[in-house]
């Protein structure tokens, strides 16, 4: 086995290395090169603090601008993607693209796996090198601002843009963003985070209001945006199309004034989605400052009555160009040009990154010893499916065009002559079943079926269906019925039902939607040229009826509002029980929990010792791999409060490691746990507290599946 490095810039700005298990095999082809990182060393140190001084700057040019002026750099150019250059006082155009898993917008780029494969990577390094490569990616096209990368909490897996984020928990998702924005600003690129708030459905998502209270938003939808604020600070922010307790969220005092700009201090821009204003009064005082894509309210036909009544007054108007202008000058956009020529479109660091995502993202669902297939010129593998030939991703938004892709098959190929492949496709009528067909899977080693959705089924504006799309469930059992070596792979942003033919195969790869060179790191992966590390950062549960939030999850109606139009509402009525929190309340077992997944391997833990360390604690424990096959294990923490005075989860995920592991290696692990990992929001004071008393920490390879506890008292 061989070592790949993975770069992460220290606060310092000096380079560290987190070891990557890969193969021998094309490992020469697949190193960082020097370009790549001479490019890191020189943007790595690169800040974006608002000064005082980029804050005067941006106030002497709002003084030399007129009204006309003002009230037209506070919406988006025509053409849906600029902020709009002022060129007698040398303000550029400032370009902005899509999206959080590729630069896209009239563009080939870099293909990335998808925002819920980098949570499911459990690896902070690797999404921050993802950042930087997005950023670099940027820079090669003359882009300014990356729209990414989207952070909503995963509630159910129906919403049609749970691929974009980062799976069901807030810290977990956290983390990932944090160290992605990180990536992304390291490189010269002001990240956007997105969408704020509770943008959880993408059903009527102009209309539907997200109900919940005090504690649930700040417990589980605010924690991801607050962190990349006050960690990665993040130079903006995009409104969500929901409505939050009934005030669309692009006016919402709530979110935008009190909490984003107020409690969190955040001193970047705030921009709503695309079309996601409904207002001009409204959007103007709750603190939205740049509408895109361009000026629906945000015009000088319906702001200067406004002024001019005295309703809304100039300074209102300045203030929000201002908070644009020194966003935009504490990034050095104004006195730099934003395309760097030395980087080039096909950039081999995102090449290389691109790699490690899909390599480390894939959860192995189920092994019944199929996995790794064995390698033999007599063996055969037929390959079949929807998904065999292609590489499909998401839909909207998160839609790029790569400049190339690897199939699965492709990747399978690539293998080569000791693993024989062939590709089996439907017939004219879209069917499967042909004799030629059937004797093809009949004769061989393993069919491998590549289901899932895609751009058409899994999408921006529509939430999709928890079964996996017409006639696959069919076609996996069909291939079943022939053959007894079936490995299911499937591409999909969250959880689909598994019912009709669980049990039918030997292996399921959930694969995510897992970008350009998904295909390749796939085969590899069921080669055994390395083992699975992807653990899922959601929960899959049996059947949708199952979820927590199942009964609360479809809108109903509400009257007529004073706009004049009817909402509908969606009611958080499970709280801060979602995901695996909700799961341990009601008792219901998951098809698979969250953080689980297997390995090539097995891997055992012992000697745990909980000590204080500062204000918080030191989770020490031995891990060590008892396998054969190197691997890496995801070590997690979580806590519990043993005698809580409100009602809270058994366990919250509070730390965790990805630990790379030789066969027969042991490491001495240690995980900080701080003050804020035994915290709840209390709405009493409106912040957060941690109660003295008794508290567990458990140590696990899933939510469910826990290795290790220990009590301790603080």
């Amino acid at each position: 086995m061989g070592l790949v490095g993975l770069v992460k810039t220290t606060h310092n700005g000096q380079l560290t290395f987190k070891n990557q298990i890969t193969s021998n095999r094309q490992t020469m082809k697949r190193i960082l090169f020097s370009a790549a990182l001479t490019c890191i060393l020189a943007m790595g140190a690169t800040a974006q603090e608002i000064t005082k001084e980029c804050k005067e700057r941006a106030a002497k040019l709002v003084e030399q601008m007129t009204l006309d002026e003002k009230i037209d750099y506070i919406s988006g150019a025509t053409d849906g993607f600029h902020i709009r250059a002022i060129d007698r006082l040398g303000i550029p155009e400032i370009r902005m693209a899509d999206g959080p898993q590729g630069v896209r917008n009239n563009t080939k780029s870099t293909l990335f796996a998808c925002g819920v494969a980098a949570a499911a990577t459990w690896n902070q390094t690797l999404a921050y090198q993802m950042g930087v490569s997005l950023g670099q990616d940027s820079r090669a096209r003359g882009v300014h601002i990356l729209l990414g990368p989207g952070v909503n909490i995963y509630r159910s897996p129906l919403c049609g843009r749970n691929f974009e984020y980062m799976g069901e928990d807030p810290y977990l998702a956290a983390r990932t963003a944090v160290n992605y924005i990180e990536g992304v600003q390291s490189q010269g690129v002001m990240a956007t985070i997105k969408h704020f708030a509770l943008n959880n459905q993408e059903y009527d998502r102009h209309h539907v209001s997200s109900d919940a209270d005090e504690r649930t938003i700040n417990e589980i939808y605010f924690p991801t945006f607050k962190a990349a604020v006050e960690e990665a600070h993040v130079g903006s922010v995009m409104t969500s199309y929901n409505l939050v307790n009934n005030v669309h969220a692009s006016a919402s005092p709530f979110l935008i004034r009190e909490n984003l700009k107020g409690k969190w201090a955040f001193n970047g821009f705030v921009m709503s989605d695309w079309t996601s204003t409904y207002s001009t009064l409204e959007c103007i005082k709750g603190g939205l400052d740049l509408e895109m894509p361009g000026a629906q309210y945000f015009k000088k036909e319906l702001i200067k009555p406004l002024i001019e009544s005295g309703v809304v007054t100039e300074a209102e108007i300045d203030e929000k160009v201002c908070n644009i202008l020194q966003t935009l000058i504490a990034f050095d956009f104004l006195d730099r040009p934003q395309l760097d020529k030395n980087i080039s479109e096909d950039n081999q660091y995102s090449r290389e990154t691109a790699y490690k995502m899909a390599s480390e993202s894939a959860v192995l669902l189920k092994n019944d010893g199929i996995l790794p297939l064995k390698p033999g010129r007599k063996t055969k593998t037929v390959i079949l499916g929807p998904n065999a030939d292609v590489i499909p991703c998401g839909g909207g938004s998160g839609k790029v065009s790569p400049l190339y892709s690897i199939s699965l098959y492709a990747g399978m190929q690539e293998l080569g002559k000791n693993y024989p492949v062939q590709l089996v496709t439907p017939d004219e009528n879209g069917s499967y079943d042909t004799p030629e067909n059937v004797k093809a899977i009949e004769s061989a080693t393993t069919v491998i079926v590549v289901a899932g959705f895609n751009t058409k089924t899994e999408k921006e504006n529509s939430d999709r269906t928890f079964t996996l799309p017409s006639g696959q469930d069919e076609l996996i059992s069909f291939a079943a019925a022939h053959n007894q070596n079936v490995v299911t792979v499937v591409y999909a942003g969250g959880g689909f039902d598994m019912s009709k033919w669980m049990d039918k195969g030997k292996a399921i790869v959930l694969g995510w939607y897992p970008g350009q060179e998904g295909g390749l790191a796939l085969a590899r992966m069921l080669a055994g040229e390395f083992s699975p590390s992807g653990r899922l950062p959601i929960s899959i549960e049996a059947k949708w009826e199952d979820n927590p939030v199942h009964d609360s999850y479809y809108p109903k109606e509400k009257a007529e509002n004073k706009r004049g139009f009817t909402n509908r509402y969606v009611t958080y009525s499970e709280g801060v029980f979602m995901g695996y929190r909700g799961y341990d309340r009601l008792g219901t077992k998951p098809l698979f929990p969250f953080g689980y997944g297997l390995t090539y391997t097995t891997f055992g833990y012992k000697d745990i010792a909980v000590t204080p360390s500062g204000e918080g604690f030191d989770v020490t424990f031995t891990l060590t791999n008892t396998g054969s096959k190197a691997a890496a294990e995801v070590v997690q923490v979580y806590v519990g409060e043993q005698n809580p005075t409100v009602a809270r989860p058994k366990k919250e995920l509070k730390g965790y490691d990805k630990i790379y592991l030789n066969k027969g290696e042991s490491r001495l692990v240690t995980i900080f746990l701080p003050k804020s990992a035994f915290e709840f929001y209390d709405v009493n004071i409106h912040d957060f507290r941690a109660n003295k008393g008794k508290f567990n920490v458990m140590v696990g390879t899933s939510a469910e599946d826990i290795r290790l506890n220990a009590e301790i008292t603080r």
